[in-house]
């Protein structure tokens, strides 16, 4: 049940933490509000780590060096989630967004890709995700 709280609030913080960003950088340019953004959260992960790290950086080392790639996805993220807000509204954005993750997390449990343990992804699944596209659409009608 902890997993599915986390889950809720990640989900509430990442669509209020887009609109954040987008009106940030409206205000003071979006590279300029990424830069503030991304080293915000670097100096918060540094509390952190010296809070509560238990870790091992020497362990980087005998890590595969793709996995090392999530700090540039993170940049990759908060610039088309700051784009995105921009050029759709909140909802519409987020809303691809999610379908968007639900795919590639599905492909990724379906395939096992990145060490993940393999997922079936059955019929039932394509639909529920066609549904959600659906939904979109229905809501970027005009009424």
């Amino acid at each position: 049940m902890l997993g599915v709280l986390f889950a809720v609030l990640a989900g509430a913080a990442m669509s209020v933490q887009g609109v954040m960003n987008t009106r940030l950088g409206e205000k003071i340019g979006m590279m300029e509000s990424n830069a503030f953004v991304q080293g915000t959260a670097f100096l918060l992960s540094l509390l952190a780590l010296l809070l509560f790290g238990k870790g091992n950086f020497k362990a980087l080392m005998d890590t595969p060096k793709v996995y090392w790639l999530g700090g540039a996805l993170g940049l990759a993220i908060t610039l088309t989630v700051m784009l995105a807000i921009r050029d759709l509204s909140p909802t519409v954005a987020i809303s691809i967004i999610l379908i968007s993750q639900l795919l590639v997390a599905a492909l990724i449990d379906a395939f096992g890709l990145l060490g993940a343990e393999r997922v079936g992804f059955h019929f039932t699944k394509y639909i529920g995700l066609l549904l959600m596209v659906g939904g979109v659409v229905l809501f970027k009608l005009k009424s």
